[in-house]
């Protein structure tokens, strides 16, 4: 009786023993995951670098003010990152953080002109700060544009994408798209022209 207790208390203590090759592989299971969350935010650091300042110019282009455009460009990197994986899965992640920040800007916009309305409604206006810095003449005369001029200018010549893209991310033709940059350029280059003509002319064609 004694020898069988003792070789069950032996099996016993053999089986509290830690088993080596479990050990071994849930380190090699952590490492693995370091390794590859290593590799993600690599990836998604040069993804940023190669695309964020062109994103910044698309954003600021569409809606007339920088520090909307970078805050919304940043605040949709920051959200891609989230989801960087399924992003890269599915192979246009430039595509989401172009679309995302443009709503961001806009939402952001919205809100902003609500406030600018609220406030000359129940205070004074000469009490409001400057909006920001000037707009460059492109910029400007970018904003005169219809929204649909507008986003395919920026999207097929700031952004580069083929007009088969544009057409896909304003849910149109391609033929539609080149139908509106058609409209678009001769709009913009009248624009253009009105914001570089020289001030004098109005006070020489009145002084006649």
């Amino acid at each position: 009786m004694r020898d069988d207790d003792a070789g069950r208390g032996a099996a016993s203590g053999t089986g509290q023993e830690p088993d080596a090759g479990n050990t071994d592989d849930a380190a090699g299971d952590a490492a693995e995951a370091t390794a590859v969350a290593a590799t993600a935010r690599a990836e998604f650091d040069a993804f940023y670098a190669a695309t964020a300042r062109r994103m910044v110019a698309v954003v600021y282009a569409l809606t007339g003010n920088l520090a909307d455009a970078e805050d919304a460009v940043q605040e949709a990197y920051a959200r891609a990152w989230a989801k960087w994986t399924r992003l890269q899965a599915d192979g246009d992640p430039a595509g989401w953080v172009r679309v995302v920040a443009q709503r961001l800007a806009v939402s952001s916009w919205r809100k902003a002109r609500n406030r600018w309305r609220a406030h000359v409604r129940h205070g004074s206006a000469a009490a409001v700060p400057e909006l920001g810095p000037d707009h460059v003449a492109l910029v400007a005369a970018l904003q005169k544009l219809p929204k649909d001029q507008r986003r395919v200018i920026v999207l097929f010549h700031l952004y580069d994408l083929p007009a088969e893209t544009v057409a896909r991310e304003l849910g149109c033709s391609a033929g539609a798209v080149r139908t509106r940059l058609f409209r678009a350029r001769q709009a913009l280059a009248e624009h253009l022209g009105e914001e570089t003509a020289p001030e004098s002319a109005p006070a020489a064609s009145s002084a006649r």
